[in-house]
């Protein structure tokens, strides 16, 4: 490998550095040797990852050079140990005083990156370096636990205490091995990731979570996701000691984001009711176990414990906390506009010392809060949501984040804390209804729409002032995309003594930008708030992107500013012929909002792209959207880039008003030139994310594309300087758009001519992962169904739906059904359990699967994917509609009726596979399985609310997963859910009918259609009878008026009748399902005295006397009082009196 110096320190490389990675290197090593910070951007493909590792790993094997140097140089007291190599050459990665005594004492480095993906292919880079230093990855139990019994926990939070309470008892094997299997050198010496770290976990049988903590000791670099690193409750739970440390954050362009969020807070009614809903259950289990006791103490039996160590006085004073804080909270005077009220960071330590809660007494109740939540989660039966619980935890932490200093008693925090922070209070508006709480301590305000309490964090300086107070050696900012740099370390807050803004590794023949202010009619293109609407704007942009498909070979990505202008284009598009044209040369594809599709909807834009058929493929997506966000589109998956406009933040959003106006007070306050002002910021917002969308374009050294600026405001100075130093040299303006045109032809035809073609991409891996520095974007090579592709671009947009008649059950599905055939020869899947069985499989099936054309595939998604996110919006507004999208060529076809359960099963596994972790994913199918198999209904609830219930966004999988219960158990089903989630599942009483019971009634139903059809179409043709009707006039005329009007006088009686038959019917259904749930819930001889009541109240007519006989029987078990409090009861009894056959 090839070794070079810089500033003095020989560095091993890979291969030989191109100019700018020794650059990189360079500055890289300025920061450590000086101790200062820096700020270093590195376009994508110029191998930084690689760089940052050699040159801190040199660096550091130079600094243990130079304590050797030292050491020796005292035991020969002055002598040479080598004559022609003298000590002082040894080392010069430090000044004398910084040479510390033991190498122990060397200084670590934590690296950070945005996610676990990311840092496994960063740990995979440094297995391609010569460097071995001890490693160390830090992950969280859910990613690292191997115990059977705490993986089975969904919620993370369970997770961690059920560890927690065996870690104490010793009750965990693998936590007990840890410490003899940690000096292991196949554990030590190795370099692994986090899945080499659970894969050698289970082979030594030691804990993959302990074990890291462990070899984080001896570790000379740490791993870890960024958030555990800038947040401070996360720094404590992971016990960082950052003294001394270098501190790397690679893909650095979401710092300031996160620094701001995890130093903030938004507290919900719903947040608060649960966390009260959670105290009432230990306050009524304590209450119980208090009361036992005085029994057992009369007859000197012994005392119960329910495990909490807490009087009932303490439990009460807690809820009483809650209780004060909600009164707070809402107490505070809304102006009438309903735009909330914004006031200073300090009004949250008066808010809270109103509900008792201050730097005094937050000790007590955040060990208090930490006991009960121990409690609940060793508690077994129902599960209780201590979300409420633990969100209120956390930000009591973060409001209290410093202590005061000791003896003091009247401690408030200084102004420098405060004034990064800013309270508002606003109206509710989230989704979520607030629970109704029916205690006696319920707060009036349960009864009208609650305040949200958000504490927002507006300067990302405060996290890194606390990284520096703790004592770090040097702060490493790094990413593709940071320009503008300046504004970047203005809004950090510390110095970046080092910068860099790094040149790419390509040539001039590989990079083509263009600003292109007017479309081919000569309209002027600016998405400005005013205009972006407009229909000459709209029509200019359809005609610039459909004749730049024509000249952009192979894959097309078109980059909107926000979702709303991206739906009002197409929408646009569409009416006139924009999309057919655009679609004529390539299919489009648009990013969906919600992640479960969006692998899905990737995977069929890169077949269609490599599918020798087609002309290639355009991908229509929103800047800080996922596709802008780090996917990766090398080669031919992106040979253009469309920027559309400018993306500026929602200007009128409480918080970005209120960042704005923080800086704009900062400056004024005379920090001066240390902020940004509003507007700069506001304007930096934009062009980073722009930065951020150019970034997909160029990911390697031999790929090459073109970028266009379609908005005249790119032609303005200030914007075009905001662009990334290595995009700027290359950027003209093209006044004329033929000569744009023609210059990106002649562009693409030079570059096709000179650049190797790209090697053939691998169909392995997913799509999903956003990785910034993938190189082979990947293609599913498991398709269950191919969707024929809708031939009206208003089939895949829900703005652009045109109403249609639905038909269906009224239970909410999770994705949208397409007309559907099945491709593979093998059994259709009839439900849940057949499509987990499916999606399982070997993987011989999978590749009988991946006989599905890249084709067939890019067919089924194209146009526009956005129909699934607007489905999973409208389950939000509690909407639970069904939309079914036929495709016009087989709209004249009856659908098989299978067709859509087979669709909901396979979609919905997929969803919930791509939504849950791997090992809440296995033990979602063995819940499965086991309900298969042992019909175990509460064990299935108990199961399925623990892996979906703490997370709000996984609501309506649960509710989702209604379709696939056995009717038996629907209606206690839409209960829990009812309960859980606070919205039901559309239960009605026909669901609990089994399948032959259901084919019957519907057998029914069809027939007394058909006879209502036949009925119609006979009074049509009286009403129109052509022999008399169309004569001209005379007598038979008359007549047929005359007759006419006696089948209109006939109609409405007979519509009357059909009515009262279908109302038959119905309490037909009722009746039959009613007594059903009766059968089944209570004894046989119980059952025989319940239908004995009945049978004499429909001869008798005495009311009472059946309802006290129904009274008794559902009222003997707790678990039977449903059957009384059924809201179909009084149907029932009153169709039973009415029906003239028995009841079963």
């Amino acid at each position: 490998m090839p070794r070079i110096t810089l500033n003095g320190i020989t560095v091993d490389f890979p291969f030989q550095p191109y100019e700018c990675q020794e650059a990189y290197m360079a500055k890289v090593l300025e920061c450590l040797q000086k101790k200062v910070n820096g700020i270093l951007e590195s376009p994508t493909g110029t191998g930084k990852t690689l760089c940052l590792l050699c040159s801190t790993l040199a660096w550091r094997e130079h600094f243990k050079d130079t304590i050797s140097a030292r050491k020796i140089a005292q035991r020969m007291n002055g002598v040479e140990l080598f004559p022609e190599r003298p000590m002082s050459s040894w080392g010069n990665a430090a000044t004398d005083a910084d040479i510390p005594t033991y190498y122990t004492d060397v200084p670590k480095i934590i690296y950070a990156s945005r996610t676990h993906s990311q840092l496994t292919q960063v740990i995979n880079e440094l297995k391609n370096t010569v460097y071995r230093p001890k490693i160390c990855v830090l992950g969280s139990r859910e990613q690292l636990c191997i115990n059977p019994e705490v993986k089975r926990q969904e919620s993370n939070h369970m997770q961690i205490y059920m560890c927690r309470m065996k870690v104490m008892a010793r009750a965990c094997h693998f936590y007990n091995n840890v410490e003899e299997k940690s000096t292991e050198k196949e554990l030590v010496d190795s370099i692994m990731d986090i899945e080499d770290l659970v894969k050698n976990g289970n082979k030594h049988r030691a804990c993959p979570y302990y074990l890291s903590r462990s070899l984080k000791q001896q570790a000379d670099i740490i791993f870890m996701p960024y958030n555990y690193l800038l947040d401070s409750k996360s720094r404590r739970a992971h016990n960082l000691d950052l003294k001394g440390t270098v501190v790397i954050l690679d893909e650095a362009h979401n710092v300031e984001k996160l620094c701001e969020e995890s130093s903030s807070f938004d507290l919900t009614p719903y947040d608060l009711a649960s966390a009260m809903d959670a105290i009432n259950v230990v306050l009524e289990e304590q209450a119980k176990v208090v009361q036992q006791n005085e029994i057992n103490a009369e007859f000197n039996m012994e005392l119960a414990n329910s495990g909490l160590n807490m009087e009932l006085e303490d439990i009460a004073k807690i809820k009483k906390i809650l209780l004060q804080l909600e009164s707070a909270i809402d107490a505070v005077e809304l102006p009438p506009n309903d735009s909330g009220v914004t006031k200073g960071g300090s009004y949250i330590f008066d808010l809270f010392a109103e509900a008792q809660i201050t730097f005094q007494t937050k000790s007590s109740l955040l060990e208090s809060l930490e006991q009960i939540l121990q409690f609940l989660s060793g508690r077994t039966g129902i599960f209780v949501n201590t979300s409420g619980l633990h969100k209120l935890s956390d930000i009591i932490q973060t409001v209290f984040n410093i202590d005061p200093p000791e003896g003091t008693t009247g401690f408030m925090p200084h102004q420098s804390i405060s004034k990064y922070y800013k309270v508002h209070i606003h109206l509710d508006n989230s989704n979520q209804k607030k629970k109704q709480r029916t205690d006696l301590w319920n707060s009036s305000s349960a009864k009208k729409q609650g305040k949200t309490l958000s504490y927002w964090c507006f300067s990302p300086g405060y996290s890194m002032h606390e990284l520096v107070r703790q004592g770090v050696r040097t702060i490493i900012l790094t990413s593709g995309t940071l320009s503008p740099l300046s504004s970047f370390t203005m809004e950090m807050q510390i110095p970046f003594p080092v910068c860099l803004e790094n040149p790419h590794v390509i040539d001039k023949h590989q990079l083509w930008v263009g600003i292109i202010p007017k479309g081919p009619d000569g309209a002027v293109l600016t998405s400005t708030y005013e205009r972006r609407f407009s229909e000459d704007y709209l029509s200019s942009l359809g005609k610039t992107i459909g004749n730049l498909v024509r000249v952009v070979p192979h894959g097309l990505l078109v980059f909107f500013p926000s979702y709303p202008v991206m739906d009002k284009s197409l929408e646009y598009w569409r009416e006139h012929d924009f999309a057919k044209r655009i679609e004529e040369v390539k299919p489009m594809f648009v990013e969906p909002r919600n992640k479960g599709s969006f692998a899905e909807v990737m995977d069929a834009y890169y077949d269609k792209v490599v599918c020798p058929k087609s002309n290639g493929a355009a991908f229509l997506a929103v800047c800080r959207g996922k596709a802008s966000e780090g996917l990766d589109f090398a080669d031919i998956n992106g040979r253009g880039v469309i920027i559309t406009g400018l993306p500026f933040p929602p200007r009128m959003e409480p918080r970005v008003v209120l960042k704005m106006q923080f800086l704009d007070e900062m400056r004024r306050s005379g920090a001066g030139a240390q902020y940004l002002s509003g507007r700069e910021w506001y304007s930096q917002q934009a062009s980073r994310a722009v930065n951020q969308a150019i970034g997909r374009v160029i990911r390697h050294r031999q790929d090459y594309g073109a970028i266009f600026l379609c908005d005249h405001r790119f032609t303005t100075g200030d914007v075009r300087g905001k662009l990334p130093s290595w995009v700027r040299p290359y950027v003209n303006v093209y006044d004329n758009f033929g000569h744009a045109v023609r210059s990106v032809s002649l562009f693409f035809r030079v570059a096709q001519e000179i650049m190797p073609p790209p090697l053939p991409q691998c169909p392995s891996g997913s799509a999903g992962s956003l990785s910034e520095s993938d190189t082979s974007p990947s293609t599913s090579s498991e398709q269950i169904l191919s969707l024929k592709k809708a031939k009206n671009l208003d089939d895949h947009v829900p703005s652009l739906k045109r109403k249609r008649k639905v038909n269906g059950d009224g239970a909410s599905s999770l994705c949208t059904e397409y007309e559907q055939e099945l491709v593979s020869p093998r059994r259709q899947c009839m439900g849940l359990l057949d499509a987990l069985e499916r999606n399982e499989k070997s993987s011989e099936d999978a590749e009988e699967e991946s006989d599905l054309s890249g084709e067939e595939k890019a067919q089924r998604l194209s146009t526009l994917s956005l129909q699934y996110e607007k489905r999973l919006t409208d389950e939000q507004k509690g909407g639970r509609k069904k939309i079914k999208l036929v495709s016009n060529t087989q709209a004249d076809k009856k659908a098989d009726l299978t067709e859509p359960k087979k669709a909901r099963a396979t979609l919905y596994i997929a969803t919930v596979k791509e939504t849950l972790s791997q090992q809440n994913y296995d033990l979602f199918s063995k819940a499965l399985q086991h309900y298969k198999k042992t019909d175990d209904f509460h064990a299935m609830l108990s199961q399925m609310s623990s892996l979906f219930i703490e997370d709000e966004k996984k609501h309506i999988l649960l509710r989702e997963f209604y379709q696939f219960v056995r009717p038996q158990h629907k209606k206690q089903f839409d209960e829990a859910c009812c309960n859980l989630t606070g919205v039901g599942c559309g239960y009605k009483p026909e669901h609990s009918l089994l399948r032959e019971e259901r084919e019957i009634l519907a057998k029914k139903i069809e027939e007394k259609e058909s006879q209502q059809k036949t009925a119609f179409s006979k009074d049509s043709c009286s009403q129109l009878n052509p022999g008399l009707h169309l004569n001209r006039g005379g007598f038979h005329l008359t007549t047929g008026l005359n007759s006419a009007g006696q089948n209109t006088s006939r109609a409405p009686r007979k519509d009357t009748e059909k009515a009262s038959s279908s109302r038959r019917d119905h309490h037909q259904v009722l009746r039959a399902t009613y007594l059903n749930d009766v059968k089944r819930a209570l004894n046989k001889s119980t059952y025989s005295r319940f239908y004995e009541a009945l049978l004499a109240y429909k001869k008798t007519d005495n009311y009472d006397a059946m309802i006290s006989v129904i009274a008794a029987l559902t009222t003997e078990r707790p678990e039977d009082f449903h059957l009384l409090q059924s809201k179909e009861t009084p149907i029932i009894i009153k169709s039973t009196k009415a029906s003239s056959v028995p009841p079963t």
